[in-house]
């Protein structure tokens, strides 16, 4: 049984049309507020967190002048309020 408010794998949704779009949603919010044009390429992993509503930590390969790179998006989601917001936005290699 999973531990309330723990970490854990997302089963079967690193690829899904909803978490696409939430790492999207993330880089369009990390683009707007650094000026910056990376261009999204694909999730390769994703964590949830039940909270107020459920915190997404995905793992997106993005393409920054050409070159691919690694990032880690926070995203929280609160579906019934129709609330969905970046925490955190961060390179972490190349890919």
């Amino acid at each position: 049984m999973a531990t309330v408010g723990a970490i854990r794998q997302s089963e079967g949704s690193a690829n899904s049309l909803e978490i696409d779009a939430l790492a999207r949603f993330a880089l369009d919010e990390h683009n707007k507020k650094q000026n910056s044009l990376l261009e999204f390429k694909k999730v390769s992993n994703v964590k949830e967190q039940v909270v107020a509503g459920t915190m997404y930590y995905i793992t997106l390969e993005a393409a920054d002048g050409g070159h691919n790179k690694v990032y880690e998006a926070k995203v929280w989601v609160k579906p019934w309020m129709n609330f969905k917001e970046v925490q955190e936005f961060k390179h972490v290699g190349d890919a």
